[in-house]
């Protein structure tokens, strides 16, 4: 195999870190917009946890785009 084209092909398996994220943020927030309607007393007590599930998420996909990066420009 070209080594260029495992380059491009382990980078495109990298972004589906990406797609994870994604799809771990649309469950995430539909999950407590859900829990929110269900019961909105308890809706401010758990906006804290929200953020931190929603910057753990995105430092993931972050980093699997840092990863796909560091495949394609660094080596």
């Amino acid at each position: 195999m070209d080594p260029v084209a495992a380059k491009y092909i382990g980078a495109g398996l990298a972004c589906l870190g990406m797609a994870g994220a994604a799809v771990g943020l649309g469950n995430l927030f539909g999950q407590f917009f859900a829990g929110a309607l269900r019961n909105p007393s308890a809706a401010d007590s758990q906006r804290p946890n929200l953020l931190l599930g929603f910057a753990l998420t995105e430092a993931l996909g972050i980093f699997s785009l840092l990863v796909a990066l560091l495949l394609l420009f660094a080596v």
